[in-house]
């Protein structure tokens, strides 16, 4: 893989607004589908490589977890709750690297193809240690989809997973990726700056570019994860149309102030009940 011949940038504008993030190869092109200006999944430039011996959160409950996942009310209007998997998550999710074109690192082959196991089996951040709750919603304006998750952490292990998470934009800037009908779909992982919440955050974008049933395709899929103590939440959110990037800034907002206040005993807002 030529690594210069790929730019990435990753640039936050103010407080609380959509973050974006670009990426441009030598190829000219924009990633094929216009809306990689919305990243908003790359959370924090640093996460603590240190664990202290205990922690001073008490552990997470299983009805803790539910009661800190986030609902449609915490996103925009055009949110429901999720019918079921979109069919990319097979057709691209399930795709495996091509270690050949890793000419000066093998290693980071590896890593790659770690990524997208860890999208497609949604456990990136590793097995949790204790409670954990998920919800999903469907995005009726650009037919996206959002994942999302609150799960306990051995706090070690989190920490590990967010470290290896900030490397991917180094590692796995651009390369080849086999589908699982043999095409060739170009992959590019970047980073952006989120807001500034938890104790630890990282994040990333990434695009599939290539053909989805004889068609041209471009999956864009922002990648989040906060800490809270030894609690964490996992946000995915996207789809061929894009991704929404002010709606991974709310669900990133909103879930990580609705597990704080569990873990301190309040109690966050429910759903306004359907009329």
């Amino acid at each position: 893989m030529n690594r210069s011949s790929s730019c990435l940038l990753a640039s936050a504008l103010t407080a609380g607004m959509l973050l974006s993030t670009a990426a441009c190869s030598s190829g000219g092109g924009d990633s094929g589908s216009g809306h990689t200006e919305v990243s908003a999944s790359a959370l924090a430039k640093e996460a603590p490589t240190k664990s202290p011996s205990a922690s001073a959160t008490p552990s997470l409950t299983e009805a803790q977890a539910r009661s800190a996942l986030i609902t449609n009310a915490d996103l925009g209007s055009q949110w429901t709750e999720t019918e079921g998997a979109a069919t990319w998550r097979d057709a691209l999710l399930k795709s495996k690297v091509d270690a050949s074109a890793f000419v000066e690192n093998k290693g980071d082959a590896a890593d790659c193809q770690q990524l997208l196991d860890g999208l497609y089996a949604e456990d990136l951040l590793g097995t949790p240690k204790g409670a954990q709750a998920v919800t999903g919603f469907d995005d009726s304006d650009n037919e996206g989809q959002m994942r999302y998750q609150v799960a306990a952490y051995d706090r070690a292990g989190l920490d590990s997973k967010l470290a290896w998470m900030q490397t991917l934009p180094t590692k796995c800037d651009q390369f080849t990726a086999i589908d699982n009908k043999g095409g060739k779909q170009t992959v590019q992982v970047v980073s952006a700056s989120p807001p500034d919440v938890g104790d630890a955050r990282v994040g990333l974008q990434m695009t599939m570019t290539g053909e989805l049933d004889g068609n041209p395709s471009t999956l864009t899929l922002d990648i989040g994860a906060v800490r809270v103590g030894d609690n964490a939440i996992y946000v995915t959110n996207g789809g061929l149309n894009g991704s929404d990037g002010n709606s991974t800034v709310q669900a990133v907002e909103a879930g990580t102030q609705r597990l704080q206040d569990v873990m301190s005993g309040k109690t966050p807002p429910q759903a306004p009940t359907p009329s």
